[in-house]
């Protein structure tokens, strides 16, 4: 038996854990990283633990847990969609298996048929695949259970990612109208928009929430606790909500005007930072603790300057950082929605920020990857080159940076 002084001893000393990263933007869903000695230079030919090559084409993000590196790519002109298996250690392939026999529909030419970023509890990973698709696989590379009836579609293609909460596994599957009219959903909001919560072991469907209102967005929801309650978190098009996690039951709505949302809010200071959609750029800070349509009491402000339309953002306290497709970083207070600073940053981008160690983490899509300080001014720490397309945000883990590029995937770092 350990003696209660000891345990109050243990306690106090600071202990540097080997975090995984296991889904879209890391363990808290917010780009933030808890590890330590991440490295800030490297390029094409150091600094680089390994490199390996990816079949196909996918924009989804790595993941890691343990010594296990996951990642999706569609090959055969997007008709087999695959689950790749790699040794942290090393970047040898483990296993490469095709989950999803897809039909390969149209979409937006930035978009891929493997997009949705995979999530994982340690036991299983859990997959989006381009025509709607979620499966379970066993880190064996064994299909455990597909759902398959939700037949997706938007003209601009998938790009959503599921996120898992105790035993669910949850995927806003906001899209638009299959028939001829294609403006349901995309130009014109519609009442079809669905979140679905499927059980983790079986794939049966636990519940399913309606949002009202809509048009299509690809924002990967959050989750936030009100007043003693978890919430999930959900923006779409024209739209910020926050459902009940037990019933799916939609409990506050507030309007963020914009179609084709892409980044995924944040949470921070009590409140929900969401950008909005393509045609109308509005930064909104939602208080989450309302009831019903929240427009004119909860929003506590917002911005209307180079709203970003693509990278998601990112909250480290006290402030909110906000960076565009075309290179425009801000630091905002959260709390206020003030600007602190603004720099141009040049370049264009798809991949959300990430925050390591007192760092803001930006890869471009050139494969440029701009390491600045998280601080009251704008201080440039390094500028790395890779010299690839790269649209997939990157992972952290166990002392590693992870960036996927159009045609492999690097392992950045000493070697593990």
């Amino acid at each position: 038996m350990v003696k209660p002084m000891i345990v109050c001893i243990l306690l106090m000393v600071p202990v540097s854990l080997a975090e995984n990263w296991p889904g879209f933007r890391g363990p808290g869903r917010q780009g933030i990283s808890g590890e330590t000695k991440v490295p800030t230079a490297w390029s094409t030919t150091e600094n680089i633990a390994w490199k390996i090559a990816i079949e196909g084409k996918g924009w989804s993000s790595p993941i890691v847990w343990g010594d296990r590196v996951f990642v999706t790519t569609a090959i055969e002109e997007g008709q087999s969609f695959r689950l790749i298996c790699l040794d942290r250690k090393t970047g040898v392939i483990v296993w490469n298996n095709e989950i999803v026999r897809q039909a390969a529909k149209p979409g937006n030419a930035n978009n891929s048929f493997a997009t949705a970023t995979p999530v994982t509890d340690g036991s299983s990973v859990f997959v989006l695949a381009a025509d709607g698709t979620l499966a379970a696989v066993s880190f064996e590379g064994k299909v455990r259970w597909r759902y398959q009836e939700f037949p997706y579609f938007s003209e601009h293609g998938l790009g959503m990612s599921p996120i898992l909460y105790d035993d669910l596994l949850i995927v806003a599957l906001d899209h638009t109208n299959p028939g001829k009219n294609n403006k349901p959903g995309l130009e014109e909001p519609w009442d079809k928009a669905v979140i679905v919560a499927l059980d983790q072991q079986t794939g049966q469907v636990r519940w399913k929430g309606k949002r009202g209102m809509s048009r299509i967005g690809y924002a990967v929801p959050t989750i936030l606790n009100v007043g003693g309650v978890d919430q999930l978190i959900s923006p779409a098009g024209d739209v910020v909500q926050g459902f009940d996690l037990k019933t799916g039951k939609l409990i506050w709505t507030a309007a963020n005007p914009g179609y084709s949302l892409v980044p995924s809010p944040v949470i921070g200071e009590g409140l929900v930072f969401a950008s909005s959609g393509f045609d109308i750029g509005v930064l909104r800070a939602v208080r989450p603790d309302g009831k019903g349509d929240v427009t004119k009491t909860h929003i506590a402000w917002e911005s209307k300057d180079d709203v970003p339309r693509i990278p998601s953002l990112l909250y480290v306290r006290p402030n909110l950082y906000s960076l565009s497709e075309t290179g425009i970083l801000r630091c905002l207070e959260g709390a206020t929605g003030k600007e602190v600073w603004r720099q141009r940053i040049g370049g264009k981008f798809s991949a959300s920020p990430v925050w390591v160690e007192g760092k803001l983490y930006l890869l471009s899509e050139s494969g440029k990857t701009i390491v600045a300080e998280a601080s009251p001014q704008y201080k440039l720490v390094a500028q790395n080159e890779l010299n690839e397309k790269c649209c997939a945000s990157p992972a952290v883990s166990q002392g590693n940076l992870f960036i996927r590029s159009e045609k492999a995937l690097y392992c950045v770092g000493p070697k593990p």
